[in-house]
Formats: C-alpha cells, sequence, structure tokens
C-alpha cells in the first residue's frame, strides 16, 4: 500500500494553520495547533470536560492528538 503523502511542509503548516473547534457532547474545545516532538504536526487538546452517565454527570479528563497523516516525512520547508 502506497504511503499518503502530506500536501503542504511543515512551514506552511505552522504559519497557516488556524486552531480547530471540537464539539465533545456539548463541550466545545479549542485543539491548538502542534508540532509533535515524533516530527509530526497536526492539532492537540488537553482539558476537562463534563459528561453524562445514566443522567450523572461525570468530570473526565480529555487528551487528543490531531495527526496530519504524512506529516512526519513532509518536507521541513
Amino acid at each position: 500500500m502506497a504511503k499518503t503523502v502530506c500536501p503542504v511542509t511543515k512551514k506552511e503548516f505552522m504559519e497557516k494553520a488556524k486552531s480547530v473547534t471540537i464539539d465533545l457532547a456539548g463541550t466545545k474545545m479549542s485543539a491548538s495547533v502542534k508540532d509533535f516532538a515524533t516530527g509530526s504536526f497536526g492539532w492537540f487538546i488537553n482539558g476537562k470536560a463534563t459528561l453524562e452517565v445514566d443522567g450523572q454527570p461525570v468530570q473526565v479528563q480529555v487528551g487528543c492528538n490531531i495527526t496530519v497523516v504524512g506529516s512526519k516525512d513532509a518536507p521541513r520547508e
């Protein structure tokens, strides 16, 4: 299977990408642009939200990486 080629460079992504809003069961969270230590890039969320289980509110910790496919091998410039 052929690798997916990232259509943007790391520099283009870091300069042009905007935060992404995620809706988690009615709680809106903002994912920030991120340059991951692995060499990939994308967006990252870390925070807390309240969800319901059988009508009872439960607080949850949210951590999410949204990685651009092929970004680890994308040109840097």
